[in-house]
């Protein structure tokens, strides 16, 4: 039987490299470092609050936030927190 990772064959010379790094010991520091997804907004994770909305407050909430070149996020942030 042959390996495969998403359908591609896996050569006994790649099992026999990765094998060799792992033997070697991998940097954790770099491993954990947040790579994908959304950028962190402090040190631990943001918590998401669902607030309801009707279709014309998010038209005005839109407008806002593009003639103040921020996200609708960062306005019902900045109103919150006011």
């Amino acid at each position: 039987m042959k390996e495969t990772i998403k359908g591609v064959p896996v050569t006994e010379t790649q099992i026999e490299q990765w094998a060799e790094e792992a033997e070697a010991g991998y940097d954790v520091a770099a491993m954990k470092k947040r790579g994908r997804g959304r950028p962190g907004r402090g040190e631990a994770p943001s918590q998401v609050v669902a607030v309801r909305f009707t279709p014309e407050e998010l038209a005005t909430l839109d407008a806002r936030a593009e003639a103040r070149h921020v996200t609708r996020s960062a306005l019902i942030r900045e109103a919150a927190l006011a």
